[in-house]
């Protein structure tokens, strides 16, 4: 199995024990977590047919908690929590930086704040940029940034692992992280945590900067090995499933043929729902949906469509 069961991300509603469980990313459905907005996007992810909702880090002093793992309790939907390290004007939370450095603590401290989050609200998976800022950088990744993240994220998955949840690593595209811009890169990141005693990190591939980074997405996969843990399902264009250049055939077939286990989460954005300084912070300058009950309801067909297609080619080659 390309996914360890003993680092299967724990579910335990409608993602539990379940292959491939599908998950969808609450930026699809709004821009903020207000009582209105997490019902509508936990109601939604549930009725559209996906297992899991994947909930950005949100400030506990603003928000309902406990409303937000009703809503998950009562709709029979997991939930994952992600968030990016940033440079922003007003806080920088680089933890690629030097031993020492502001932004470090504060980076490691969002992480935290992160695991707690999950925590808080039962969710067994906290992933996302999470080794430096997703911004763009203009010099290479120094050894002592590189040295400082892998010393930050050794001590946070520690303080995971205590409370039973993984942390994955997402890396980016050259635009967005000048550390972690491949698979391999990111096995080999991986494997520098493990042998710091870190046994609970993933590696997280999102298809949108596999799409601009790597040979293949089935590449790709392959690279991750053992390690992948977590997909974004992305389009070239983060618009609808399947009306990009994605190769998506390539990379389910590569997902049959290493044997993972593990979650698909739907990504996608609109103008339309997110707030303007997301839409600045990734580029989303033209809107390409409008209506995220549609749009979500046809990403959750087109991923087990997908799904299905390699189960089938993988009996027939076999």
């Amino acid at each position: 199995m390309i996914v360890p069961a003993s680092t299967r991300i724990p579910f335990h509603r409608a993602a539990a024990g379940t292959v491939n469980p599908l998950g969808v990313h609450a930026g699809l459905w709004t821009a903020g977590w207000s009582h209105d907005e997490a019902r509508f996007a936990i109601e939604g992810s549930a009725a559209a047919g996906f297992d899991l909702i994947e909930i950005p880090l949100i400030d506990p002093r603003s928000s309902d908690l406990l409303l937000t793992e009703a809503l998950l309790e009562a709709n029979g939907l997991d939930a994952v929590v992600s968030l990016a390290l940033g440079v922003d004007s007003d806080i920088n939370t680089d933890v690629s930086t030097p031993q020492g450095a502001a932004s470090s603590a504060r980076g490691e401290q969002l992480l935290l704040d992160a695991v707690e989050f999950a925590r808080s609200i039962g969710a067994g998976y906290v992933g996302g940029v999470t080794f430096s800022a997703m911004t763009r950088y203009g010099h290479p990744a120094t050894e002592a940034g590189r040295a400082n993240s892998l010393a930050v994220l050794s001590r946070v998955a520690a303080v995971a692992a205590e409370a039973g949840i993984l942390i994955g690593l997402e890396y980016v595209n050259r635009y967005e992280s000048n550390l972690l811009n491949t698979a391999a890169q990111t096995r080999e990141f991986i494997g520098e945590l493990e042998a710091r005693g870190a046994q609970n990190v993933l590696l997280h591939i999102d298809t949108f900067h596999v799409n601009g980074e790597e040979l293949s997405q089935a590449a790709a996969v392959h690279d991750a090995g053992s390690a992948l843990g977590y997909i974004h399902a992305s389009e070239n264009h983060r618009g609808q499933l399947g009306t990009g250049s994605n190769d998506w055939p390539g990379l389910f077939s590569a997902l049959a043929d290493t044997g993972y286990i593990g979650p698909i989460t739907f990504e996608s954005f609109s103008p339309a729902v997110v707030s303007a300084a997301s839409r600045d912070d990734i580029g989303l300058w033209r809107t390409l949906w409008h209506d995220p009950t549609a749009v979500a309801a046809a990403g959750a067909r087109f991923l087990r469509r997908q799904l299905a297609a390699s189960d089938r080619l993988l009996s027939t080659t076999h």
